[in-house]
């Protein structure tokens, strides 16, 4: 496996892993641990298969053109509009969720070291820093997230290896839902989670690029996306074991959405203090290294949607396009973590569920050969089902 495969493996897993990892145990700590692994394992199943559809469609439709510019071929200017709002919308509040997660992590940081630091300032200091990555492009982001993606990775192991022995099974396993807020409705704990799971995969926003970079090999390409999308399940599903087997579910509802109370939590689980600071330390990687995908695929869209040039004039008109929007949010909303990310869920579907099911309907009735994803119609109707019901989730949620 080369260094472009691994690259881009990683690029992949660490888009997925970030947000998603942190807000997991969040989310579904009041179902129990086996239903939310349950959860976990059926989501898994249709982001791959999500993941593989999307690559048939990029191959079949041409190397290099961005989801905008397939839709376009495939569907025309209507879908063209509804992609381009869809995939805006999911991307900007990915974005604003990694900023106030980032910057809530950061403000948590200032204050263990006796400085209080403003919540709009944290915000800022987290998108000038990390976010100056993506105006040096793909290759150098490449690089970059191998580094701090197996940091993040080998930091996971050596977390779980040693809270993994705190684990009480029997805390684990028992019914979370016994002790929490009087008549909440069951139904209404798993409608919450779905959308904040799936969401969790969604590392679908940067196939395109991976296509481009990987020059259209379809071979290599279904590996990564298969590799890099099992490896953010393995880390799930250890994650969830370690947070909800040590701390409990009800424990961790208590938290309300906030990740500094989930990371002070963990640490204080911890002996070592060397432990504590690696705890503190695989956070912010895992919200970093999401980031960086996440804003890399806004950055290659908007340029590709506004024709920027690619000069350093270019490259800042696109920068400030990609992060003044989110930017902005962040830091007038900055408790709505939790939230954003489940809302994202809703342009999430339509990005990698209906339209890829409408596009691939199109073109496989032109029987134009190449690679293409098993199951036929079966597959794609399951899979909008899905779609169906995860929106639906949502919405029950929000209303």
């Amino acid at each position: 496996m080369n260094t472009k495969i691994l690259g881009s493996v990683a690029i992949v897993a660490g888009t997925a892993i970030g947000g998603g990892m942190l807000a997991l145990p969040l989310a579904t700590a009041s179902l129990g641990t086996i239903p939310a692994l349950l959860l976990l394992l059926s989501i898994w199943g249709v982001s791959i298969y999500t993941s593989l559809l999307m690559l048939e469609i990029n191959l079949g439709v041409g190397v290099g053109l961005n989801l905008h510019s397939i839709t376009g071929k495939t569907l025309g200017r209507v879908g063209q509009i509804l992609q381009g709002g869809s995939f805006l919308s999911l991307l900007f509040a990915l974005t604003m969720v990694y900023l106030m997660g980032g910057s809530s992590l950061l403000e948590s940081k200032m204050k263990l070291l006796g400085m209080d630091m403003d919540s709009q300032l944290a915000v800022l200091l987290f998108a000038l820093v990390f976010g100056g990555f993506i105006a040096v492009g793909v290759g150098w982001i490449d690089k970059v997230s191998r580094v701090l993606f197996t940091t993040m990775i080998g930091l996971l192991v050596v977390v779980v290896a040693y809270l993994m022995p705190e684990v009480d099974m029997g805390m684990m396993m028992s019914n979370t839902t016994e002790g929490l807020v009087e008549g909440r409705d069951l139904t209404n704990l798993w409608l919450a989670a779905i959308p904040i799971v799936f969401t969790s995969f969604g590392f679908h926003v940067c196939i395109a690029t991976i296509v481009r970079y990987l020059d259209g090999d379809a071979m290599s390409l279904r590996k990564v996306l298969i590799i890099g999308s099992t490896i953010p399940l393995v880390c799930y599903i250890l994650w969830l074991v370690v947070t909800l087997g040590t701390l409990g579910g009800k424990t961790v509802h208590e938290f309300d959405g906030s990740l500094p109370l989930l990371v002070t939590a963990l640490q204080g689980v911890a002996e070592s203090s060397i432990l504590k600071h690696f705890i503190e330390l695989f956070a912010n990687l895992a919200l970093v290294t999401s980031f960086l995908g996440v804003t890399m695929s806004l950055f290659d869209y908007i340029a590709e949607l506004t024709r920027a040039k690619e000069s350093w004039a270019g490259r800042a008109q696109t920068w400030l396009l990609t992060f003044v929007p989110p930017l902005l949010c962040a830091l007038y909303y900055p408790d709505g973590f939790i939230k954003v990310l489940g809302f994202a869920a809703i342009p999430l579907v339509v990005i990698i569920i209906f339209l890829p099911i409408a596009m691939a309907l199109g073109l496989r009735k032109q029987n134009l050969g190449g690679y293409q994803v098993s199951g036929g119609n079966a597959a794609l109707g399951l899979a909008g089902l899905a779609g169906v019901a995860i929106i639906l989730a949502q919405l029950w949620v929000a209303l």
